[in-house]
């Protein structure tokens, strides 16, 4: 039994030394190859292998380190990876991975920023956008209800009221066509309208010193004609001066200014500069006075209409 064994054992054991001469050959060979030419290599390398196994005490037959040195020129026991090929593919994607994993953070990174900033910047705001403007429209009907039942609570007089019940049902109806301006463009004249009703002011003529009380006009349209103009503001009861919105005969346009020259008789004109002469200070100074639940101003007798804005 145990030389039977033995045979079996003898070639891998051959075998493992001719792997190992083999090995010791690829160190070697280089040096050999560089010194000697190549008909007296394989002499050479046999002899170089004797020495380096005596060395270490190891008696290595001849037949041996011949089938080395075959074996070497054959590039046996040499893994020599396949150039092309699916699987050489995943092996050189697996090697590099330090390489290209670094570049895959760095644009999901830059993937992950980019969505978090067109969320936070773009769509929440337009989705935040969106909500207040339904929220809007789903208030319009029961704002102007209220509108009107306010401006009815302010006024006795039945032509605003009833402008206040139409623009009311205008901005209904253009709530109902999808006309969101319209819609909104109406209940900002009821609140424009409701805010008309509650103010309260006098107009009063302006006498400080370095401004103009007073001032005439030639008008383009008609140079044989001269326009009288006082300059007023408006103050209500706590002296507070008001803005109104204005519209101005020369330009045609309207603007809210804080004082403006409204047109008089030139009587009017007249008492107001002997008026101011006296003294300096205009004694009648109230033009027309604004109350609550009203739209328009009630002038003194004189008072023209019309208005300029600039001087």
């Amino acid at each position: 039994m145990a030389s039977t064994a033995n045979k079996s054992d003898a070639p891998l054991d051959d075998l493992m030394m001719v792997m190992d001469v083999v090995d010791t050959l690829r160190h070697e060979e280089g040096q050999v190859a560089r010194e000697l030419k190549a008909d007296e290599r394989d002499a050479a390398m046999l002899d170089r292998l004797r020495q380096v196994y005596a060395s270490q005490g190891i008696e290595v037959p001849d037949h041996i380190l011949k089938a080395g040195v075959e074996n070497l020129k054959r590039d046996r026991f040499v893994y020599s990876p396949p150039n092309t090929g699916f699987q050489r593919s995943l092996a050189m994607i697996y090697i590099s991975r330090g390489t290209w994993s670094k570049w895959l953070a760095a644009a999901a990174a830059i993937v992950v920023v980019a969505a978090a900033a067109w969320y936070f910047f773009v769509l929440m705001p337009q989705q935040r956008a969106e909500a207040e403007l339904l929220a809007r429209l789903e208030a319009l009907p029961s704002n102007y209800t209220e509108l009107v039942q306010r401006i009815d609570g302010l006024t006795e007089d039945g032509a605003v009221e009833a402008k206040a019940a139409s623009l009311a049902e205008d901005g209904r109806l253009a709530l109902q066509d999808g006309k969101n301006e319209a819609a909104f463009k109406a209940e900002a004249d009821l609140r424009a309208l409701a805010g008309r009703l509650q103010e309260v002011f006098e107009v009063q003529i302006v006498s400080r010193q370095g401004e103009p009380t007073g001032l005439t006009r030639i008008p383009e349209a008609n140079p044989n004609t001269e326009n009288f103009y006082i300059v007023v503001e408006a103050i209500d009861p706590d002296g507070n001066t008001i803005s109104q919105t204005i519209l101005s005969e020369e330009s045609g346009t309207s603007e809210t200014v804080d004082k403006w020259g409204q047109r008089v008789s030139e009587a009017i004109y007249d008492a107001v500069r002997r008026d101011k002469m006296e003294d300096g200070i205009v004694q009648k100074g109230v033009l027309g006075q604004k109350r609550r639940g009203e739209i328009d101003i009630n002038w003194r007798s004189g008072v023209q209409d019309g208005a300029i804005t600039t001087w």
